[in-house]
């Protein structure tokens, strides 16, 4: 009885042992996997993923490709960053641009000015210029004007100066109809790159009808059989079925403005212009996120720049600036 016993005493013991060496190792498991779960959020945490927000306002030209880079960064690249695109104009973009805690970035039709320039250095500002794409400056006329399919620089210049008051006085066979100039009004860069390369800083006829949104210029050219306006190439390529373009002769025959023909070098050369974002770098050394989206703009832009009505720059000049961006991490 007593061996029987003391066998029942062995087996208990030695299933204890083994309970307990199980539980061990279950602990150990349960530790490991603890800690591995524990490094897999940290890699998570540590990864590219940003938060925040960018703000950039400026150029109505610009803003359809700021815009289209905006929503794809969003979406596909940093969901977690908010990217806000306006569309004061350029030269009321700059305002908001060069002043304490003002925009990340300042879109602009046109290159920044001394002035500009000064204010940015009294404020301590750090501003750097990224070439974005090219535009062409675009004539447009009524969709039934039916004669001034071709006008030569001289004549555009005559017709925005006032020197022609009918379409009869450029071509006598034309109608005898007063003409009619729109265009954007003082706060856009496109209206000072007319004003200062185009009109050589000569005043602009003084009835002409000045508008702060380019999509009224459309509107009110297409109702005015008269009428004659200027803006950037995209918004004409997005209403060819309101207005037409006028091909410009700048001496070797007209030329139709075109994502073939606008360029540097190229045949639309005349009437060819950078379009520009201006980065504030003390904004990009302080946010990630300003920097990133920054970096965004310059490997993209090019992928863009075509279905918003710019030509590409090119893309030595895209890498250069990449790089130098880059360097300010």
């Amino acid at each position: 009885m007593r061996f029987k016993k003391f066998v029942m005493f062995l087996f208990v013991a030695a299933l204890a042992i083994i309970l307990a060496a199980c539980g061990s190792d279950k602990e150990e498991n349960s530790s490991g996997n603890k800690n591995q779960s524990e490094n897999t959020s940290k890699g998570s945490e540590g990864s590219e993923e940003l938060e925040g927000s960018v703000v950039i306002d400026g150029s109505g030209t610009v803003f359809p490709l700021m815009s289209r880079l905006a929503e794809e960064y969003m979406v596909n690249e940093q969901p977690g960053v908010s990217v806000e695109v306006s569309r004061a104009g350029t030269s009321a973009g700059f305002e908001k641009f060069l002043q304490e805690n003002g925009t990340n970035f300042n879109d602009a039709s046109r290159l920044i000015k001394d002035e500009e320039k000064a204010k940015a250095d009294e404020l301590g500002i750090e501003v750097k210029e990224l070439k974005v794409a090219l535009d062409g400056l675009t004539i447009v006329v009524n969709q039934d004007n039916d004669w001034a399919k071709e006008l030569t620089v001289d004549q555009v210049k005559g017709i925005f100066l006032g020197e022609y008051t009918n379409w009869s006085d450029i071509n006598a066979d034309w109608p005898k109809e007063k003409i009619q100039t729109y265009g954007p009004n003082e706060n856009h860069g496109t209206y000072e790159f007319f004003y200062e390369n185009i009109l050589e800083e000569q005043d602009l006829v003084s009835d002409i009808n000045l508008q702060q949104e380019y999509s009224t210029l459309v509107t009110l050219v297409s109702e005015d059989k008269n009428a004659i306006g200027f803006f950037g190439f995209g918004y004409y390529d997005s209403n060819k079925d309101k207005v037409k373009a006028v091909g410009i002769d700048f001496g070797a025959g007209a030329v139709q403005p075109s994502l073939d023909t606008i360029a540097e070098d190229g045949d639309y050369a005349g009437f060819t212009r950078p379009v520009f974002t201006y980065l504030n770098v003390n904004h990009a050394k302080e946010k990630p996120e300003v920097l990133d989206y920054a970096i965004y703009v310059m490997e993209n832009t090019n992928k863009f720049a075509g279905e918003t009505g710019f030509a590409p720059i090119p893309e030595a000049e895209a890498s250069s600036l990449v790089d130098e961006l880059k360097a300010l991490q």
